[in-house]
């Protein structure tokens, strides 16, 4: 019996937590106005008037760039716990990390030749038996 009143704390968590989402969602949506003005409703640029259009097109590099380092940094943070454990596993954690930077390695090196980490590509590549 006393594993099921374990269940039940949570249960009470889970439904104070609730509870607190519906009536704070509840309250706000009767408490905000409902009419805005037009200086509410443009876009915001760190104090400034907006100029032009909200809609432009930003070269996709950006993303491309956001999406790499994204990758290899949570790929790094992998690396953490494989530190933590290092002495206790001895060699047989030091070859499972060289594995997994030489598949970051790996990826590192298709990234780079594919070109993807010049900021500024060429408008034309040839294929890499041109080269």
């Amino acid at each position: 019996m006393p594993m099921m009143l374990q269940f039940a704390n949570v249960l009470v968590f889970l439904a104070v937590g609730i509870f607190f989402l519906v009536f704070s969602l509840t309250l706000s949506s009767l408490v905000r106005p409902y009419k805005y003005s037009a200086e509410k409703l443009s876009p915001y640029e760190c104090g400034e008037n907006p100029v032009g259009s909200p809609w432009i097109q930003f070269n996709i590099r950006f993303y491309v760039f956001a999406l790499i380092f994204i990758v290899f940094d949570v790929e790094v943070v992998f690396l953490v716990p494989w530190a933590v454990v290092f002495k206790k596993l001895g060699m047989f954690a030091f070859v499972e990390g060289l594995i997994f930077i030489a598949i970051l390695a790996v990826g590192l090196a298709y990234v780079w030749a594919k070109g993807d980490l010049q900021w500024v590509r060429p408008e034309e590549r040839g294929s890499l038996a041109e080269r």
